[in-house]
């Protein structure tokens, strides 16, 4: 794994009075470029050949500098980073990024200066790991099965990864679960030897609210050891199984798929903002505790509610994901915190402003 002590001497080579904002163009990258270019800053878009004049359509969100590529794995070629870092660039990663280029191949082999903790790759990409996380945490989470032969209910069986619900399906028995795995590898979805886990299927409202813990200000709530925590939107995510009920009475097959298609704004009962930033708190703090310095900026847990239950945390995304996208120009919660449009990806920017005006631009970088 590449040493946070090697990125941050390839940081240190940097004109932080000329740092530009990158990442590829897919998932939050329109909103990441306008947010940066909003906060002053430069922008390098790194784009697959072809799909470059599709994302210069956007005038306000267009990167200034567009770099070419075949393949998303070519940024990890050592000329193409070596470009990137001669143009100070910080990589903002998201969903995409970690999807096309791996999370391994960026822990062990991308040494481009990042935003953010890159061990939240390490943390998040794994379920087993994750699931150490939020025990740590102390939060409600679903029932884990160890094997397909303790199914007693309905489950839900996911991959391992960053793949927007891709491959993930349900079952109510182990032949069931057998039988399901088998057709989607069939059909080319998963992949022999693909790993998975299973949980129990929870029923409630699925809601996904986007948080942003800056390292730069004191803690303002308790529990949270370190760093302040915003709460800058929140949405629902539209999959292709939310339009199961088109193909009644005879279910179609395709309609049982977990692919997110979109997104959808969403707000909560007030009332329920507490359970919300309580669970974010320790969640933040219990990430610290176990790969310091923890998160930085954006992340999102995944949760499921049931008058019954309360809160379910199921997943966490530790990085900017795609439901910030539905607010470009702030959220109902954002005026909360600032006087003026603030997205997900202009708050990357302003912490990232911040940190260099206050000599701190390391303290949010591996």
């Amino acid at each position: 794994m590449i040493s946070r002590e090697e990125l941050l001497r390839i940081l240190s080579r940097y004109d932080e009075r000329d740092i530009r904002i990158a990442t590829i163009c897919s998932h939050s990258s329109l909103q990441i470029f306008h947010g940066a270019r909003l906060e002053g800053f430069g922008t390098i878009g790194i784009a697959l050949r072809g799909n470059r004049p599709y994302y210069e359509s956007f005038p306000r969100a267009s990167p200034e500098i567009m770099l070419e590529v075949e393949n998303y794995k070519d940024v990890l070629r050592k000329e193409f980073q070596e470009k990137l870092i001669s143009e100070n660039a910080l990589i903002i990663p998201h969903g995409s990024f970690v999807e096309y280029v791996g999370a391994e191949n960026i822990l062990e082999r991308f040494r481009v200066p990042m935003f953010g903790n890159r061990l939240t790759l390490y943390w998040e990409g794994d379920r087993e790991r994750q699931r150490r996380w939020i025990m740590e945490a102390g939060v409600r989470a679903p029932r884990r099965y160890s094997s397909p032969d303790e199914i007693d209910g309905p489950v839900i069986v996911k991959l391992h990864g960053a793949k927007g619900g891709r491959g993930y399906f349900r079952a109510s028995s182990p032949s069931e679960f057998r039988r399901r795995l088998e057709e989607l590898k069939l059909r080319g979805i998963i992949r022999g030897g693909e790993e998975y886990v299973i949980e129990e299927f929870i029923p409630g409202v699925r809601f996904y609210p986007h948080f942003f813990l800056s390292l730069l200000e004191a803690p303002n709530l308790p529990g949270l050891e370190h760093g302040r925590l915003e709460l800058l939107g929140m949405d629902r995510r539209l999959e292709i199984i939310d339009e199961v009920y088109r193909g009644l009475p005879e279910i179609i097959e395709d309609y049982l798929d977990y692919t997110v298609a979109g997104n959808i704004p969403v707000i909560v009962r007030e009332k329920f903002i507490v359970d919300l930033l309580e669970a974010a708190a320790r969640i933040s703090s219990a990430a610290r505790r176990l790969f310091s310095p923890g998160l930085i900026g954006p992340f999102c847990l995944e949760m499921i509610y049931h008058p019954r239950r309360g809160f379910t945390v199921f997943e966490i995304s530790a990085r900017i994901v795609a439901g910030t996208n539905l607010y470009p120009m702030g959220s109902p919660y954002s005026p909360y915190y600032y006087d003026e449009p603030m997205s997900m990806g202009r708050r990357i920017a302003r912490e990232i402003k911040r940190a260099i005006e206050l000599g701190r631009l390391s303290d949010l970088i591996y």
